[in-house]
Parts: C-alpha cells; structure tokens; sequence
C-alpha cells in the first residue's frame, strides 16, 4: 500500500492530487523552487523539499533532485501530475530504479506515445516529408510536451525556417527536448479527445469524448465531457482507436488520446501518457475520482469490468492571467482575491495574496461546472464566472464568460479557429457605465471630511481608467445635508465596500474592493489616476514597452539604432512563463533608441526600444 506521495510538479495540479491522498489517508510531498517556496501546494503538503533555483531547467526538470527529493522525504510514490517531466520515459525508469513507484503508465508506453513523431508511426500514420505551397498551412509541432507550447502554424513557406526555431526554441525550454515536427493543419477542425484507464490485469476503460476545440495559442481554454454533436460511428471510431493505441502500447494509468475531427473524420493526432488538465469534467461525468484511480491501479488493485455510465454534462473554462486584447499577453502581481460562487468546483493553485510570478504557466485555476444538460451546465459556468471576485492581474475571465454565452458555442458549432474568427468582438470593453461613480463614492465614505458648506459648490471629481482598456473616466459628486449625491442618480448606500444606486427607479449594487490605487467594482477594474501627472512617467511617442516581466531572449539580426523598420516587423522577443512573446514596431519608421540587451531580465513597462514613425523622422532629423 502506498503510504506517501512526492508530486512531481507545482501549482494547480500538486494541489489537485494531494487533495484525493489527503481524503486516503496517503502523506503528501511537495517540490518547490526558489519562487515558488511560499506557494499554496508547498502551504497544503506535509512536507516539503527545496529544489535550489527558479527555472523550470534548473528545478521541475531536474529528474536526478526529483528522485533525490523523494528518497529524502521518505515518499513511497511519485505522481508526475501534467507537464515538466510527466511523460519522460527516463524519468519514470529513475523512479522505479530508486525502489518507488511511478503512479504512471510503464516506461515502454511513455516512450512509444510520449513522442509525437513515434505515436504517429506507431499508428500507421507516415510523417509530412518536405512541405510544398501545396501542403500549406501546416503545423510545426513540439514532438515532446503538451499545452500548446513549442506549435506554431505556418501559412507561406517564407516563414518555415522562424516559425520552425521559434518552436524548437519554445519547445526546449519547456520540456528540455527541442525536437519538432511538421504535420498538416486542418482549419475549422474540433479537437476530441477520448479518456483512457487501463490496469495491470488486462481491463480498460474508455470513459468517453471532450472536446476542447476553443483554444488561444493551441492552448486549450474551455473545454466540455461528453463532446457534442458527434454521431454513433464516429463515437464507436474514435473509442476503438483509442483502446487499440492502448493495448498496442501495454498501457497502464490514465491517458488520452486526441483527434482532430473534420465533419465525420477524425484524424488521430497524439497520445497523452498522463492525467490532462481537463480531467474534472469527465470526473463530473461519470462520478469518478481519476487521481484515485491512478492510485488504486499503481498499487495493483483491478478495474471493475466496466466503468459507470455517464450521466449529464461537465464545461471547464481555464481563467488565465492574460490580457486577450493584447495578444495573450501573460500577466503578474499579486492576486489579492479568487472566490467562485457555491455550486462549481474550483481547482486552484493560488489564495488570496499570492504573487503570480514570470516562470511558469499563466493559469491561475479551472472553474468547472455540471448540470443535466450542456445547455444548464454552460450557463452555470458562465454565471459563476461573472459573479466570481479575481482580484488581481488582468484576466481572461471577461472573455471566458462571452465565450460560453456565444451563439456559435452555445450551439455546439465551434472548432479550433473560434477565437480567430471572433476574438474582437468577444475583446471589446463592456465596462459598467456606473463603476466609476460607485468606486468615487466609496472612497468617499471611506475619508472623513469636515462636513458639507451650507452654500453650493463644486462637485468633487475623481478620475478613474479602467483595465486593460485603458479608457478614463471622470466620476462627479456632491456632499449634501442628506449624505452624498450625484446627478441622474439617486444614492440609496455608500459604504467604503458596498455601493447602491438607484438609476431610473431600479437599484443597482455594487461590490467595492480597493487595494492601494486599484479598485474593483462587480467585474470593473479600475485604476484611480491622481490629479496630476508625473512628468516622470510620460514616454516618447513609439515607445516599446515590455508587456509582462521577462528575459529578452532575441533581438532581430542586425537591429541597431537608426535602422528603417516597418510596421509589424518583429523586432525582440521575450521569454515569459515558458513562451516566447514578439515585440513588433508599430509602425514604419526610424528605430531611434534601442535598450533591449539577450539575456537581460526586464520589468512589466520597461522601455525596449523607440521607434519614430516615418513622417516624424522626416520632420525633425534629430
């Protein structure tokens, strides 16, 4: 029986199985690096091992300290959770060799799936040779790893050699591996993926579809058990697909196998040799505990002879710190608040007052929601999401609830292009007309004033931007003998955290919290501006500003001060949280200063690079 469990990861998915060992009774160990030793999965572990550096290279990577670690802290059992190392075939040999058990697939598996090029070969599926105008788009694709990291798509053939190293770039520093391949690329196609389980006695379980069609980046962002709108050959296609690569491989664990489905054909794209992120819908579906499971079976137990039947619909949605209006752009500081209402589960690797950090996924948690029916469990979910209190960096949560709420998703009709068909419209700012006024009045009533003047004056006005639009407001209002008031509406409350207003003889309320010049109204951020500006903070117009903090990993060959560049050339690129970020000119003109060094650690905002634009260099030669 296993007795103690090491993780071999961090953040949301640590959290997720030390909560099922906590509920068998199993003691849990938790790795940390240096950023992340005040984590929450450090904070929820009996014990904990320091793994001495910040990247993923120097600590999650590191299979010989992963080993070491678990041997220290006396665990009996590895789980290797998702990413990092969960489907490195050398990694799972040095677990069984050190005397644990690897709670995972066998090695031989892991390395006849693990590698995409090989699954392919393995499934009778011949690689893409040289790619010709006529094989266009393609996909590069990372042949190690997962979630979205090291892929890129290539639409003209004079962009294969960048895309190609971008990729591979991308794809070692991820994963240590920077082998990739080419494979053709499918437009408007659905992304299923079945779920596996298999024991050691010769059962498997095929515990049916997902779809995860919506994705930014080829990252998965919503995704939904069973997957919709597929009929009864393509269901019985796709399940005997699945249990074949299975037993063709001697499976063991959990794993799933992905397809790309164009109308009634599906086309198998890989084999994931480990538990995926997406796992709590079918969990949802079928009444099941995965990690559980993958205990049960690392220990030898059998399967029953046949799984559960499903019952109703699950949807996920990832919220992510990123900004969607700027590119994805990941985003960090310190999330002061994360609450979803009652009635969804919340899998999470963060609390209130934790740093989002530059070294590791943007993800900050899965909001997952289940119902009867797809239609009752997509507005569950999108609800909980607009009522849900994330108080910190930008996220996706604004794009996550007009997503769930879009005609084309609420109708079954996605596919992998749905954000590239639709991202303005879903990006564009629906600020609430009232939040600024609101926040006014609650820092209002937070202060104390000397009183009101019983002769009339000037409204007090404060000013406000709301985030990431960056659009600025001006708030008006008055102290009078009955407390505070404000034209066209009538100010029922006013408290320093809870505004109600009653506009056109319907009350509104307003939830109200403010950390130093940031303040949240319902789902506004807002950022109070002071009255005047410091001249310290003005920029010379072309300024390149860093997006998020991160290391400056390229600077385009040949970029100096006075080069012409025009707009759209991709000038620097970035490295932050395991992916590379492009810093294109913004228009054609002249590049007048240049800071960006490889290798140097910049901060959200700092200055990059200035570019004048043509017709101002043309104006003032200096």
């Amino acid at each position: 029986m296993i007795s103690s469990v090491l993780v071999a990861n961090r953040g949301e998915i640590a959290c997720r199985v030390f909560r099922t060992c906590r509920d068998l009774g199993i003691r849990t160990v938790a790795l940390h690096s240096d950023p992340d030793a005040g984590a929450l999965h450090v904070r929820e572990a009996d014990l904990a091992v320091r793994l001495p550096g910040a990247t993923p290279a120097e600590t999650y990577l590191r299979a010989d300290l992963v080993v070491k670690a678990a041997l220290d802290a006396g665990a009996d059992a590895v789980h290797p959770g998702y990413g990092f190392l969960s489907e490195n075939a050398a990694f799972a040999r040095a677990v069984t060799d050190a005397g644990l058990v690897w709670i995972g697939p066998p090695p031989e598996a892991i390395e006849a799936m693990a590698s995409k090029t090989r699954a392919k070969e393995l499934m009778g599926i011949a690689p893409l040779g040289e790619v010709t105008e006529r094989d266009l788009p393609v996909l590069v694709k990372a042949a190690a790893g997962g979630g979205g990291r090291g892929m890129r798509i290539v639409r003209e053939l004079g962009a294969m050699d960048s895309e190609v190293e971008a990729a591979r770039a991308e794809a070692l520093s991820a994963f240590g591996d920077g082998e990739v391949f080419v494979e053709p690329y499918v437009e408007g196609g659905r992304h299923v993926e079945v779920q596996v389980l298999a024991d050691t006695h010769g059962t498997v379980w095929v515990l049916g579809t997902r779809d995860c069609s919506l994705q930014r980046r080829h990252q998965k962002v919503i995704e939904e058990a069973p997957a919709p709108g597929l009929t009864d050959d393509l269901l019985r296609h796709l399940y005997e697909v699945a249990e074949r690569a299975v037993r063709a491989t001697g499976y063991v664990g959990a794993g799933t196998v992905e397809f790309l489905v164009d109308g009634d054909t599906a086309h198998f794209l890989e084999m994931n040799t480990r538990l995926q992120v997406e796992h709590p819908v079918t969990e949802a579906v079928f009444g099941l505990d995965l990690v559980a499971l993958q205990l049960r079976i690392a220990e030898g137990e059998a399967l029953d002879k046949a799984p559960p039947e499903p019952r109703g619909h699950a949807v996920e949605a990832r919220l992510y710190a990123e900004d969607p209006a700027a590119s994805f752009a990941p985003q960090t500081g310190t999330l002061h608040r994360l609450s979803v209402p009652d009635g969804v589960r919340l899998d999470t690797g963060y609390a209130d007052g934790d740093t989002i950090g530059v070294h590791y996924d943007a993800m900050l948690a899965k909001v997952v929601a289940y119902a009867p029916t797809r239609a009752a469990a997509v507005r569950a979910l999108a609800g909980a999401l607009e009522r849900a209190e994330v108080h910190g960096p930008v996220t996706n949560r604004g794009l996550l609830v007009r997503s769930l709420r879009h005609p084309e998703f609420a109708d079954g009709r996605m596919g992998t292009g749905f954000y590239e068909r639709h991202l303005d419209g879903l990006t564009t700012p629906e600020p609430d007309p009232y939040a600024p006024l609101a926040a006014a009045l609650a820092s209002a009533r937070g202060h104390r004033f000397g009183g009101f003047r019983n002769v009339p004056s000037q409204p007090q006005v404060k000013r406000y931007r709301t985030e990431p639009d960056g659009t600025e407001h001006e708030a008006r209002y008055r102290h009078t003998r009955s407390g505070l008031a404000a034209d066209g509406v009538h100010v029922v409350h006013a408290s320093p955290d809870r505004v109600v207003l009653e506009v056109g003889g319907v009350r509104r309320k307003f939830a109200v919290a403010t950390y130093g010049d940031r303040v949240y109204v319902n789902g506004t951020a807002l950022t109070a501006l002071p009255r005047f500006t410091d001249p310290s903070e003005q920029r010379a117009p072309g300024s390149l500003l860093a997006p998020m903090p991160g290391t400056v990993v390229r600077v385009a060959d040949g970029l100096a001060e006075g080069a012409a560049v025009t707009a759209g050339q991709p000038l620097i690129w970035l490295e932050a949280m395991k992916m590379e970020h492009r810093i294109s000119a913004p228009a054609s003109g002249t590049l007048t200063a240049l800071h960006a060094t490889v290798g140097h650690q910049v901060e959200v905002g700092a200055l990059l690079a200035v570019v004048a634009e043509a017709a101002v260099a043309q104006e003032d030669p200096s």
